[in-house]
């Protein structure tokens, strides 16, 4: 299978983003909480995100915490990232995915509240609208990934969903690089904390489908799926799951038979 993810990707085993699982006390029906944007959260008219469709692919319960048109900097200054920390027992799997709203700058007049400071580190900006210190995307899902781990639960980092590939007819698979950043995350936070690049999965399930049926996928823009989009974004996510494909993640043990094989 042919991997366009940037070359930031490229040494993800040998890098330790294929983390072994930190080892907890399993309950019997552990829980799984989603947090991201629109692409996973329940939407509607005509639009779905991806997070609906995962439970009828799992062996376990799935809480969908996402919501519309937030970014890893206001989902935890809204305080979302902390109210999965008061839910989450040992033994609960935490899925972070975000990207879509990250990018551009704080630093301006018009900061939109979303956009993170921009590198992978300690770097802090400004915000030229309300003066709140702003930090990098790294910061945000790691400072949460951490809390989680340190209750118990494991916590799947996984790479944004594309935007439609094929918009104009010509396969455009160049990944964001808040692909690469989810997979630091993953690196950075170590032990309790694995990776999957739903984008790179869900760009082989588009290539595999060519151009008029993703384009199908997409009827309002470019980046929000119908619902029947959405589904297939789910498979392409537990599939990569099913097969490790960014390495073992907690998820698998959890997966129904037969998985999932859409790309």
């Amino acid at each position: 299978m042919v991997s366009w993810v940037s070359l930031a990707l490229a040494g993800l085993a040998a890098s330790g983003v294929r983390a072994t699982p930190v080892k907890v006390t399993r309950q019997a029906s552990p829980t799984v909480y989603l947090a991201g944007d629109s692409t996973m959260a329940k939407t509607g008219n005509g639009l779905m995100g991806w997070g609906e469709y995962l439970a009828q692919y799992l062996t376990i319960p799935v809480v969908n915490k996402a919501i519309s048109g937030r970014s890893a900097r206001s989902y935890s200054n809204e305080g979302r990232f902390t109210e999965i920390t008061g839910l989450v027992k040992s033994g609960d799997i935490v899925i972070i995915e975000f990207g879509h709203n990250d990018g551009g700058s704080p630093n301006s007049a018009s900061d939109n509240g979303r956009s993170d400071c921009p590198g992978t580190g300690d770097e802090v900006c400004t915000s030229g609208k309300t003066g709140e210190l702003v930090y990098t995307f790294n910061h945000y899902v790691e400072a949460a990934a951490r809390e989680y781990v340190a209750k118990g639960a494991q916590v799947v980092l996984s790479s944004q969903t594309p935007n439609n590939l094929w918009e104009g007819g010509v396969f455009a698979p160049g990944a964001p690089r808040f692909v690469g950043y989810a997979a630091s995350a993953a690196k950075n936070v170590g032990q309790g904390a694995s990776f999957v690049d739903h984008f790179q999965a869900t760009a082989n399930l588009f290539l595999k489908l060519g151009s008029d049926a993703t384009n199908a996928l997409y009827p309002q823009d470019h980046t929000h799926t119908s619902p029947e989009g959405a589904n297939l974004v789910a498979e392409a996510f537990v599939q990569a799951v099913s097969v490790d494909y960014n390495g073992t993640t907690p998820l698998k043990d959890f997966v129904k038979s037969p998985a999932p094989v859409v790309w």
